[in-house]
């Protein structure tokens, strides 16, 4: 079942992101958060499929703790469900990635058409220039940034070091951090072709102040909510560590 629930997803991705993509293009002489919108609601579609074909659902823990003004999210990396998710469940985002996604044939092309904070990895401590310049620019127009600070996705149960990129973006602009914490990889996990039904659960942390301190510091403090967090919620995953 879970097999067939899978295959009908990805066919309902086939069938959607090419002319979404292409049409997502034509967008590019309006407003970025009336591209945003836009193109957003592809997001939408994908999210109901994920709920109603692939069987998985998601529950919000924390909502009330969101600041008011845009912020920088530092959230665990499980799976592509919460870069879906998340355009659904924050306010307007943009994510910090990889220039190279936008040569992607369609998924790229529209990709490029989002308000997103595109890096070239290999630039070394220029990636930071580029991340402070180009997030403060999207915080400054009502954007929150989304970093991934283990920079990859992380199977459940599982730590890679976290990269100082966020919190040195919320630091040099004076940004709140808030940490998020999910079990999207129990569901959806990495490189798996098959997903299965069940409750992601999205925990979303209290605002970290940023404004004046170290990335050092900032950064570390972050990590700590985020894996105390999910060894508090997931203590399964932990059981051998």
């Amino acid at each position: 079942m879970n097999a067939l629930r899978s295959l009908l997803f990805a066919l309902g991705l086939v069938v959607t992101i090419p002319p979404w993509a292409l049409f997502a293009f034509l967008t590019f002489p309006l407003r970025a958060h009336t591209r945003y919108r836009i193109i957003g609601s592809w997001t939408r579609i994908a999210m109901w499929m994920a709920r109603h074909v692939l069987g998985i659902r998601h529950r919000i823990v924390g909502g009330e703790n969101l600041p008011d003004e845009p912020a920088v999210i530092l959230s665990k990396h499980q799976s592509a469900w919460e870069t879906l998710a998340f355009q659904v469940i924050f306010p307007p985002i943009c994510f910090v990635l990889k220039r190279e996604l936008l040569r992607i044939p369609f998924f790229g092309w529209g990709l490029a058409q989002m308000p997103f904070v595109a890096i070239d990895r290999k630039a070394g401590k220029d990636a930071l220039a580029q991340v402070v310049e180009q997030g403060g620019a999207r915080l400054r127009e009502g954007f929150w940034v989304v970093v991934f600070p283990e920079g990859t996705r992380v199977a459940p149960g599982t730590t890679r070091r976290y990269k100082i990129g966020g919190a040195w973006l919320a630091t040099h602009v004076g940004a709140k951090v808030v940490p998020v914490a999910h079990n999207a990889g129990e569901f959806w996990p990495k490189n798996a072709w098959i997903k299965r039904p069940g409750e992601v659960v999205v925990s979303i942390g209290p605002p970290i102040d940023a404004a004046g301190r170290e990335p050092d510091e900032v950064n570390a403090e972050a990590e700590a909510w985020i894996e105390g967090e999910m060894r508090r919620l997931f203590p399964g995953h932990y059981a051998k560590g």
